[in-house]
C-alpha cells in the first residue's frame, strides 16, 4: 500500500509546507516528488492534500497519515538502532527443569534482563524428556534439563551437579542412623515424576533382589514434594539446595549407608546452534554466573 520513502516525502511536503521546499529539503525533482504523492493517493483512494494556490495543506486523512507515520519512523529507526548497535531483542522460548526455577533461574533471568532489556522470556517448565522433543521441534529456543537427556546435535554446557538427599519429617518417621537400603523401601517415598531419569535410578537403587517394589510416588512439582513428606505423606528425593530454601518446611536430611546414596543430578544449558546461537550463547555466560553464585 505505501512504504517507508512514501511516508518520509509526505512528512517532508506537511513540515517544509510545499512540494518546492521538500524538494529542496530530499534532493529530489519537484516534479518526482509531486508524481509520488499522487500515486500514493490513486493507490489508497483518498485525498492526503489539498492544493490551495500555489500551497498545498492536509486533509483530515492527511494529518492522520503524517501522525501514523511518525509513529512507524520512530519504530524503524529504534528497531534498526537497537540490530545495528548489537542489542537483542524479542521473545526466547526458554524451557526450564523444576529443579533449576528455585536455583538457577531467577539470577539468570535478573542478570539477562540487566544486559538484554530488550528481551521477552515464554517460560516452560517441563521434564527433561518433553524439552528434548521441543528443542529438535523448534518448540523451544533453549533449554535447561538434564544433560543425559539432550538429543543429539544439540550445543551443551555442563552446569555443576545439583546434589540429592533422603528427606523426613522426622515427627512422623523414626529411621535408624544410618538407614539402609531396606529401612528406605519399607517407607512410602515422594520422588521426580514415573517418566523421569532421577526417579528411575531411585526405583533401581531399592529394587534389587526385592519380592515387593518400593512403593514410589512420582510429582513433577517440587513445592508438592515438600509440603507431601512435611505433612508425613512418606518421604522424599529432594535435591538439597532446594530444602535449603524452604526451611519452613521443617525437614532433616537422612543419614543413609553409602550404598543407599543417591545419584548427582547433571543438568545443561541446551539449544541448536544452526538456530539459536546468539541467545543460546546468552543464556549459557548467564546460567553460569548464576550457577557460580
Amino acid at each position: 500500500m505505501f512504504g517507508f520513502r512514501d511516508l518520509a516525502i509526505i512528512r517532508a511536503i506537511a513540515r517544509h509546507g510545499g512540494f518546492r521546499a521538500a524538494s529542496d529539503a530530499l534532493g529530489l525533482a519537484q516534479s518526482a516528488i509531486s508524481r509520488r504523492v499522487r500515486h500514493l493517493e490513486d493507490r489508497m483512494g483518498m485525498t492526503i492534500f489539498q492544493r490551495d494556490g500555489r500551497g498545498v495543506r492536509l486533509t483530515a486523512a492527511g494529518r492522520r497519515l503524517v501522525e501514523e507515520s511518525e509513529i512507524l519512523i520512530a519504530q524503524r529507526d529504534r528497531i534498526l538502532g537497537e540490530l545495528t548497535q548489537g542489542l537483542m531483542a524479542g521473545v526466547v522460548r526458554l524451557g526450564v527443569a523444576e529443579t533449576m526455577t528455585h536455583t538457577v533461574l531467577p539470577r539468570m533471568l535478573t542478570d539477562l534482563r540487566a544486559r538484554h532489556p530488550q528481551l521477552r522470556f515464554e517460560i516452560s517448565v517441563d521434564t527433561s524428556e518433553q524439552m528434548a522433543q521441543m528443542l529438535v521441534a523448534d518448540g523451544l529456543d533453549v533449554a535447561i534439563m538434564m544433560r543425559d537427556q539432550a538429543p543429539r546435535g544439540i550445543n551443551l554446557t555442563p552446569l555443576p551437579p545439583v546434589t540429592l538427599g533422603w528427606f523426613v519429617a522426622p515427627a512422623h518417621f523414626d529411621l535408624p542412623r544410618p538407614a539402609g537400603i531396606d529401612d528406605l523401601a519399607a517407607l512410602p517415598i515422594v520422588s521426580f515424576p514415573k517418566t523421569t531419569l532421577p526417579h528411575r535410578r531411585v526405583a533401581d537403587l531399592l529394587s534389587p533382589g526385592r519380592r515387593q517394589a518400593a512403593a514410589i510416588h512420582g510429582s513433577a512439582s517440587l513445592a508438592t514434594v515438600l509440603h507431601l513428606v512435611g505433612q508425613g505423606f512418606g518421604i522424599g528425593t529432594i535435591p538439597h539446595d532446594i530444602v535449603d530454601a524452604w526451611p519452613h518446611a521443617g525437614l532433616e536430611e537422612i543419614a543413609v549407608r553409602p550404598e543407599a546414596r543417591l545419584p548427582d543430578l547433571d543438568f545443561a544449558i541446551c539449544y541448536m546452534p544452526e538456530r539459536n546461537e546468539e541467545i543460546g550463547r546468552a543464556v549459557t555466560r548467564a546460567a553460569l554466573d548464576a550457577a557460580r553464585k
